[in-house]
């Protein structure tokens, strides 16, 4: 694998979409989705300049995110951004509320609540995003469309130490990625209804979709690092 050509390569596509749509690169948010990599390969990313960082599962992230922590205060470095898309169970808040710069999958008031309780015990605020499962899929985690007005005003009121940035999906997956467009164009229509500004959506296969539809980050694994070959 060659790091630094693929992320060439990525880059170029996402300039083309973002051309294509009148966009500018600087709307759209590359995370790079570092499930089952090792830290050195994450450590690459971050040397060719990437800074946003997405893992799926609480347990894996805390074995990583310490890795990145400057040892002295000489370093110019920023640290990482880490990005939680995968599923977060209540019992699990306590573990990133300390550090986490974003949760791409809250669906319940409950984790909400559980997050921000453990937030507020740090003394800050924590960006997350509603999770929708605009196909309405079975095997998939998130609420429906019509379900996130509700769930938005309770956040508001009853998590306060929780941002609401915006919403999430993840869009069926298909060989061609033009049949998960209108997913993509149902999100972005609810984003705004919602008066939110983040559009989390679009991943290795059909990120440009997703970037023509609105996207402002987009979750890359395998374009970026090739297939996942070790189990942390």
């Amino acid at each position: 694998m060659n790091l630094q050509e693929n992320l060439s390569h990525l880059e170029n596509r996402i300039a083309k979409a973002c051309e294509r749509s009148g966009r500018r690169r600087e709307e759209v948010t590359l995370i790079a989705v570092t499930k089952t990599h090792p830290v050195e390969v994450i450590q690459q990313a971050y040397d060719l300049g990437i800074r946003d960082f997405g893992e799926n599962r609480v347990q894996e992230l805390l074995k990583k995110k310490d890795f990145f922590r400057n040892p002295t205060p000489y370093t110019p470095n920023p640290d990482p951004r880490w990005h939680l898309i995968g599923h977060l169970q209540s019992n699990k808040a306590k573990y990133i509320a300390d550090f986490i710069h974003c949760v791409h999958s809250v669906d319940s008031l409950e984790t909400a609540k559980e997050l921000s309780k453990r937030a507020e015990q740090h003394s800050r605020t924590v960006d997350v995003l509603l999770e929708i499962n605009v196909a309405g899929e079975a095997t998939k985690e998130g609420i429906a469309t019509s379900e996130a007005p509700e769930l938005l005003r309770h956040i508001f009121a009853e998590a306060t130490s929780l941002i609401v940035k915006g919403v999430m999906t993840v869009a069926p997956f298909e060989d061609d990625p033009e049949r998960v467009r209108p997913y993509f164009r149902e999100l972005c229509k609810l984003r705004d209804e919602l008066g939110l500004k983040e559009l989390s959506m679009g991943m290795s296969n059909d990120f440009e979709v997703a970037i023509e539809e609105g996207a402002t980050m987009i979750r890359i694994g395998s374009e970026l690092f090739g297939e996942r070959i070790t189990q942390i």
